[in-house]
């Protein structure tokens, strides 16, 4: 599985990375540590059979995809072992949705997520992962206590490996493509 994510601002970052760390001390659930999963934003999830496939397309991306602003206004949970940060689905990201769809749809052999396509997908953060049902239970008692809303900016695409994260390529928004 590989998948198109954005990241963040380093201001952002804090405050997400933060939140994550925080969750972990207090639950002991070091998932998204161990995993070296950095603070962002999964735009699509994409089985292929192989990264050189999807490399073209989402090089493509870099001209079309500008940083933007995003309001993240609250917390949710994917039951029963996900915790995330919510921003709202605004026209920004609803283009990159769309954008980013349309770049990988078409390619042999591969298939996106139905629950990463325009119109069924839910943007979310995710800051805690494997959560057991008290590791959720703490986790939301210490959000409720420590979350206010925050504005991030989106300043990089990437293509990652998962479990563990680790990027294939990105390029920064606001610049010219960047490979790893």
């Amino acid at each position: 599985m590989y998948l198109i994510s954005a990241y963040f601002d380093e201001a952002s970052n804090r405050i997400i990375q933060n939140h994550m760390d925080c969750i972990a001390a207090k639950t002991g659930n070091t998932f998204m540590q161990d995993n070296h999963v950095p603070p962002h934003m999964t735009i699509s999830s994409i089985e292929a059979r192989s990264e050189e496939i999807l490399m073209p397309a989402f090089s493509s991306l870099a001209d079309s995809l500008k940083e933007g602003k995003i309001k993240v206004v609250s917390t949710g949970q994917l039951l029963p072992y996900v915790f995330y940060l919510t921003p709202v689905l605004n026209p920004y990201l609803s283009i990159m949705s769309e954008n980013v769809f349309n770049a990988f749809k078409d390619i042999p052999e591969t298939s996106v997520s139905r629950y990463y396509m325009p119109g069924s997908w839910l943007p979310h953060i995710t800051i805690a992962k494997k959560l057991t049902g008290e590791q959720m239970n703490l986790t939301f008692k210490e959000m409720q206590n420590r979350f206010s809303v925050f504005d991030a900016m989106i300043v990089r695409l990437g293509l990652s490996r998962v479990n563990p994260h680790e990027d294939i390529m990105k390029f920064d928004m606001s610049s010219s493509h960047e490979q790893l």
